[in-house]
C-alpha cells in the first residue's frame, strides 16, 4: 500500500497543477499541456481520490462535475442587492446622468471605469476561508437561486483561492455563452430535432439553471467578473480598478477590455470604439457599463429603487425589432440548395432598414413555429444577414399561413415541384434537410457561383460584384466562372456605366487572380460542403486539382475532417462533365491549378502559423502569405489558440482584437520584415 503522507502529498500537487493549467488555459487563454497530459493528471487525481476518500475536499477538481441532480434550487438572500442598471441611449442622456451625478458627490470631475455589458446571467459567488461556498443568481436582487453544483462546472470559477483574503467575500460576475459556443449548440439542438435557442443570453441562462450540473458541464460557459460585493474581516482596495486587479491576482477573471476613464470624451470614444468594433466580440454586448471608480463615493451616492446612482448602461444602437413577416420567398444558392427567406414590412434597426431576413431551412421554420403573416422579432448583427429569431405567438390573429415549401414550389403544369428560378427538377437527398435545383446550369445558381468565385476571401476579383455578375450573365459574356478568364478590356468597355480604367482594373484583377494559392481554388469551385478551412486541409494533401479529381473515396477520407458526405461530394463534383469542362477552361487560361510541393520539416518556420490583418506597404497579403509558406509556415484565415503570429499592418481588423484575446504575438510589418530576414539568412 502507499504511504499515505506521499499519497496526500502527492493528490495535493495534482490539484494545484491542475488548477494551474485550468487558470491558464479557461482565465487567460493560454494552455500550457496538451489535453491529453492535462486529461492523465485528471485520472491519476480520481484514481486517488477513489481510493483515499478521506482525502477528497470540495474543492478538488474533480468536484467540478458530477454531483447528484437537484429537486429543486434553493433561496440564497444577498447580504448587497444585486440591483439592475438604469439605461442611457444617447449622448444627451449620459450627460444628464453625469450631471446629476457630480451634483449628487459634489465634485467637479469624476473619476470611472468603463466596462462592456455582456448579455449573459448575472451570478454571485462567497467565498468563505478561500473557498466556494455558494453561487447564486440575481434573482427580485434580494434573494436569488442557489445553483452552486453548476457553477462549480465553469472552469473559468476558482473552487478556491490560495492566497491571504478575507475571512469571506462575495464576487459578482456575468456568466455567458461565447458566441462560438452558442452556435455549436444550436447546431446540435437542430441535428437532435430540439427547440433551437433564440440568443446567447437564453442559453447561458438555460444552461446554469438545470437541475442536472452534468448537462451544464457539457456546455461551453465562461464568466467575467464585474464587482467586489463586499469583504469581511480585511481591508479592501479603495477603488473600483484596483479591485479588479486585486481579484485578478487571486485568479477571477477579469475582462481585458476594462479601461479606465477621466472623462465623458473618454467614455464617448470608448463607446464609440466598441459600437464599431462589437461584432468582433467573441461574446454578445449590448452596451457600455459606466461606473464611478471611487467605491467609498459608491456607497456615499447609494441607491434609487432598483438602480445604483454610480453606475449606468449606455445601450448600443438597437440590434433587434419586431414587425411582420408579409411573405415566405425561396432563394437559389450556389449549391442549389432552396433558401426560404423573410419578406418583411420595412423596419429600421439599427439605423439600417430591413426588408428582407433569413430563416435557415424548413425544418428550423417548423421547429420555431414561424408563419406567414406572423409579427416575428428580427435581428440584425453587424454586417451578417439579419434573420428572423421567433414569431410573437401572442399577436396572431388567426390569419396566418403555416409554411411548406414544397407547397410554395409546386408547379401545377408540371404537376411537381420546381426550381422557382429555372423550373428545373427539385431534389432532396437522403438524410439533408436541404432542398436542391437539379439544374446545375440554373441562372441563379450560375450568379451565386460567380459571385462567391471573385469575392474577397476566395479569388479576389473585385470589380465584379453581385452587380456585374448580373450583367456579365445578362449579356452573355460569361456562362460559367472560367469564362472570366477569356474577357477582354474591350467587352467591358461596352457595358453600361464601366469606363476605360474600370474595365482595365477588373482586367487585371483576374489576371492577379491566376497565381491565387491553390486551397482558394479549390474553395473557389463551390464544391458542396467545402468551406475555406477544409480547402486548405485538401490543398495540402493534394498537391494539384488533377489529384483531388483523380482521388477515391478512401484517400479523401484520409484527410483529417472529410467523411463519408464530404468526399462523395468532392468525388461527385469531378464527375460532372460541366466541371470537368471549366477546370479545362481554367487551365487553357493559365490559372495555377497545383500547389507547392511537400516541403522538408527542417524549414526555419515550420510548425508556425501566421495570420495577416490589414494592409503591407512592401508587399500584397498573398506575397506576405507566399514568403512565409516558403519558410515552412502555414497560413490561415482566422486567429485560434495555435497561432504563432497575427501581422498587423495598417487599418487591422477584428483579428488582431482576437490576438489581443488570446495574448498571441503581434508582429509590425517592420517586425514581420526582419524576421524573414532572420529566419532566411540561416
Amino acid at each position: 500500500m502507499e504511504d499515505r503522507d506521499s499519497v496526500k502529498a502527492r493528490i495535493e500537487k495534482l490539484r494545484a497543477e491542475i488548477n494551474h493549467h485550468n487558470y491558464r488555459y479557461y482565465v487567460l487563454d493560454s494552455p500550457e499541456t496538451s489535453d491529453a497530459a492535462y486529461d492523465e493528471l485528471m485520472q491519476e487525481l480520481r484514481r486517488l481520490e477513489e481510493q483515499y476518500p478521506e482525502f477528497l475536499t470540495p474543492d478538488s477538481p474533480t468536484q467540478r462535475v458530477g454531483a447528484t441532480p437537484l429537486g429543486a434550487f434553493g433561496i440564497v438572500e444577498h447580504p448587497l442587492p444585486l440591483l439592475s442598471l438604469g439605461n442611457v441611449f444617447s449622448r444627451d442622456e449620459l450627460l444628464a446622468w453625469y450631471t446629476r451625478t457630480l451634483r449628487l458627490a459634489g465634485q467637479n470631475q469624476l473619476d470611472f471605469v468603463g466596462e462592456h455589458k455582456i448579455d449573459g446571467l448575472a451570478v454571485a459567488l462567497t467565498y468563505v476561508n478561500g473557498q466556494l461556498t455558494t453561487g447564486a443568481t440575481r434573482g427580485d436582487g434580494f434573494h436569488g437561486e442557489n445553483i452552486t453544483q453548476n457553477l462549480r462546472t465553469i472552469r473559468s470559477i476558482p473552487l478556491s483561492v490560495s492566497r491571504d483574503t478575507p475571512p469571506r467575500f462575495e464576487v459578482r460576475g456575468e456568466v455567458f455563452l461565447p458566441r462560438a459556443g452558442f452556435n455549436k449548440l444550436n447546431q446540435e439542438r437542430a441535428a437532435e430535432g430540439l427547440p433551437l435557442f433564440a440568443n446567447p443570453r437564453n442559453a447561458a441562462a438555460g444552461s446554469v439553471r438545470q437541475l442536472d450540473p452534468k448537462v451544464t458541464a457539457k456546455r461551453p460557459l465562461d464568466i467575467y467578473i464585474y464587482a467586489l460585493g463586499y469583504a469581511e474581516g480585511k481591508a479592501t482596495p479603495p477603488t473600483h480598478w484596483e479591485a479588479m486587479e486585486y481579484l485578478q491576482s487571486l485568479g477571477f477573471k477579469i475582462n481585458p477590455n476594462n479601461r479606465r476613464l477621466n472623462s465623458t470624451g473618454q467614455v464617448e470614444d470608448y463607446y464609440d470604439t466598441w459600437v464599431e468594433r462589437r461584432e468582433s466580440l467573441p461574446y454578445e454586448a449590448d452596451g457600455i457599463v459606466v461606473k464611478v471608480n471611487s467605491l467609498d463615493l459608491q456607497e456615499r451616492l447609494g441607491n434609487v429603487g432598483h438602480e445604483p446612482r454610480w453606475a449606468v448602461a449606455y445601450k448600443f444602437p438597437a440590434v433587434e425589432g419586431t414587425t411582420r413577416l408579409r411573405e415566405i420567398g425561396i432563394s437559389v444558392g450556389r449549391t442549389g440548395t432552396l433558401n426560404p427567406y423573410a419578406i418583411l414590412e420595412p423596419i429600421s434597426v439599427g439605423g439600417v432598414t430591413i426588408r428582407q431576413a433569413a430563416l435557415h431551412n424548413e425544418d428550423d421554420i417548423r421547429r420555431k413555429d414561424i408563419r406567414e403573416g406572423d409579427t416575428v422579432i428580427v435581428r440584425r448583427a453587424g454586417q451578417v444577414i439579419p434573420e428572423v429569431v421567433e414569431p410573437i405567438k401572442s399577436q396572431r390573429t388567426g390569419n396566418e399561413k403555416e409554411f411548406s415549401l414544397l407547397d410554395k414550389i409546386f408547379d401545377k403544369e408540371k404537376q411537381r415541384p420546381a426550381c422557382p428560378v429555372c423550373g428545373g427538377e427539385v431534389i432532396k437527398p437522403e438524410g439533408e434537410v436541404m432542398y436542391y435545383c437539379s439544374n446545375a446550369a440554373c441562372p441563379a445558381q450560375v450568379q451565386a457561383r460567380l459571385e462567391h468565385f471573385t469575392s474577397r476571401s476566395v479569388m479576389d476579383i473585385r470589380g465584379v460584384g453581385e452587380s456585374q455578375s448580373t450583367t456579365l450573365l445578362r449579356e452573355g459574356l460569361v456562362k460559367d466562372v472560367a469564362d472570366l478568364y477569356y474577357l477582354t478590356k474591350e467587352q467591358l468597355v461596352r457595358l453600361d456605366r464601366m469606363g476605360d480604367k474600370s474595365a482595365g482594373n477588373i482586367i487585371k484583377a483576374i489576371s492577379s487572380s491566376k497565381q491565387r494559392p491553390l486551397y482558394r481554388l479549390i474553395y473557389a469551385l463551390g464544391i458542396r460542403h467545402i468551406g475555406g478551412e477544409t480547402a486548405q486541409l485538401l490543398a495540402e494533401h493534394f498537391h494539384s486539382i488533377d489529384d483531388l479529381a483523380s482521388a477515391s473515396l478512401e484517400e479523401l477520407m484520409s484527410v483529417p475532417s472529410v467523411g463519408p458526405k464530404i468526399a462523395e461530394s468532392i468525388v461527385a463534383f469531378f464527375r460532372q462533365p460541366e466541371n470537368r469542362d471549366i477546370i479545362e477552361k481554367l487551365r487553357r487560361a493559365g490559372v495555377q491549378l497545383a500547389g507547392e510541393a511537400a516541403r522538408p520539416k527542417t524549414l526555419p518556420l515550420s510548425g508556425q502559423e501566421f495570420v495577416i490583418t490589414g494592409r503591407l506597404e512592401a508587399f500584397s497579403r498573398e506575397e506576405a502569405e507566399a514568403q512565409v509558406r516558403a519558410l515552412g509556415a502555414a497560413t490561415k484565415d482566422n486567429v485560434t489558440r495555435k497561432t504563432s503570429y497575427v501581422v498587423v499592418g495598417a487599418d487591422p481588423g477584428s483579428k488582431l482584437v482576437r490576438a489581443q484575446e488570446l495574448n498571441i504575438k503581434q508582429l509590425t510589418e517592420e517586425e514581420f520584415l526582419r524576421l524573414l530576414k532572420q529566419v532566411s539568412s540561416k
